[in-house]
């Protein structure tokens, strides 16, 4: 267990750092860092308080140290007493609005920011308006005393990236931030970028330890591609390659007693359709005469566990800890609504604890296959995909021999199903984690770059 310390502010204008004796019993220490500035001071014993270290007014302006009464992580590293870690939310979507910064993102980021104390570290959200390159200063948005708050602090140890869409990731001005941050500043950056569902797959498909838990996908090229798999398994789905939120989704279903074709799809009212055509040409002409099928994936179907006749999906939280370890952080079932397609809420869907849907058998092997699957397609993704991983939210499914077979994969999941009252400790939980893993990162950079920068 690492210990913390408070940072304490002492009225007066001495460059000198007060330390519990065993802290610098020793050790040569000559400097005090904080994110990315630090100085030159004195180094002194504490008399009296082994829990927390003392620093002066005068550091605490230099080094842009907001005074908050958080315990903090210390890490030691050739000559360097580093305080921390300061961990930079880089995001966009920010407003004039004083209570809500970050439009109607703004309670989720309260309550990511409300775990700073468990986690030991002090973060801050900020977007590319909010850098002063020629200070090395960011002007941090703080959630802080039930409240938020700007302070000018330094560029940080380690940067969470919580840019809100596709559309923000590929804004030219916001990727040439995030290359300057991390090639010219070498700081770490984890959970770049939306996972495309074809490249995930077919990165997957190579790796032997999780090719039992992928259903057959291909980018849709022909009619006969579609022909062959509806022939195979009876239906299948047609997604967008870099959708979200189940948006676009259609399952196409072959009927061989009557030859006929059905599409089962949510139209652009939000009503769940159900259509039936004669071949599956007039279908495609029907349906996706406005759409680029070249965007699109073909992915085998599967028949789903149901509960009162209506298919289940799950969807799988793991996070990486503060030693850099996977764990399954949440599992919640879906249920999907009268006549969708999907098992979004927002299509009739419903969130249930997996214990209120099945018996206590089923249950715990369930949740033993969820998370074994979860846990190796985790470390799957992360070995083949570049970039920092720390959370990835998974869409399973269990078909009806009681095989898991893997959806989508989301690299910023969404947060619905903590709306159910049993899943709040779980919420807490992977908040509390995607913070801490920045504890092992901000570790990694000092003691280990080169497995970070390789």
């Amino acid at each position: 267990m690492r210990k913390r310390y408070l940072i304490e502010i002492a009225p007066n204008h001495q460059l000198i750092v007060f330390c519990p004796p065993q802290l610098i019993k020793e050790k040569t220490i000559k400097r005090i860092a904080f994110g990315s500035k630090s100085m030159e001071v004195d180094f002194r014993p504490h008399p009296d308080k082994n829990d927390r270290i003392v620093i002066s007014k005068a550091i605490q302006k230099a080094i842009h140290f907001p005074s908050f009464s958080i315990p903090l992580h210390i890490f030691l590293e050739k000559e360097i007493l580093y305080i921390g870690p300061l961990v930079g939310i880089f995001t966009a979507g920010f407003t004039q609005i004083q209570e809500q910064p970050i439009g109607e993102r703004t309670l989720f980021f309260s309550k990511l920011l409300s775990v700073n104390k468990e986690v030991g570290a002090i973060a801050y959200l900020f977007g590319e308006q909010h850098i002063d390159w020629e200070r090395g200063i960011i002007e941090g948005v703080f959630y802080y005393d039930s409240s938020w708050h700007h302070f000018e602090v330094p560029f940080p140890n380690v940067i969470y990236d919580r840019l809100p869409n596709r559309r923000s990731e590929g804004n030219p001005k916001l990727i040439k931030v995030k290359n300057r941050l991390q090639k010219d500043c070498l700081i770490p950056w984890y959970n770049p970028g939306f996972f495309n569902k074809l490249d995930i797959y077919e990165r997957l498909q190579q790796d032997g330890s999780v090719e039992a838990y992928l259903p057959e996908t291909h980018s849709f090229t022909s009619f006969s591609l579609v022909e062959r798999m509806l022939s195979n398994y009876g239906h299948v789905y047609i997604k967008p390659k870099n959708g979200s939120l189940g948006l676009g989704v259609h399952q196409i279903i072959y009927d061989k007693s009557t030859s006929e074709y059905f599409c089962r799809y949510q139209d652009d009212e939000g009503i769940n359709r159900l259509r039936k055509f004669s071949s599956l040409e007039r279908l495609f002409h029907s349906i996706f005469s406005n759409q680029s099928l070249e965007k699109m994936l073909v992915q085998q179907g599967i028949h789903l566990q149901r509960h009162d006749s209506r298919s289940i999906d799950f969807r799988i939280h793991t996070n990486k800890d503060d030693s850099g370890l996977w764990h399954v952080t949440a599992i919640a079932a879906k249920i999907a609504g009268a006549g969708s397609v999907t098992t979004h809420t927002r299509s009739g869907g419903a969130i249930k604890t997996i214990e209120e849907i099945f018996p206590k058998e089923e249950c715990e092997l369930f949740t033993k296959k969820l998370s074994n699957a979860a846990l190796l397609l985790s470390k799957a993704i992360d070995k083949n995909i570049s970039g920092i991983i720390g959370e990835i939210g998974f869409d399973l499914g269990i078909d009806r021999n009681g095989e898991v077979w893997l959806f989508e994969a989301n690299s910023k999941p969404g947060r619905s199903i903590f709306s159910h009252p049993e899943l709040k400790p779980f919420d807490l939980l992977t908040r509390r984690l995607s913070l801490a893993f920045a504890v092992f990162l901000t570790e990694q950079s000092l003691f280990h770059p080169e497995e970070l920068f390789k």
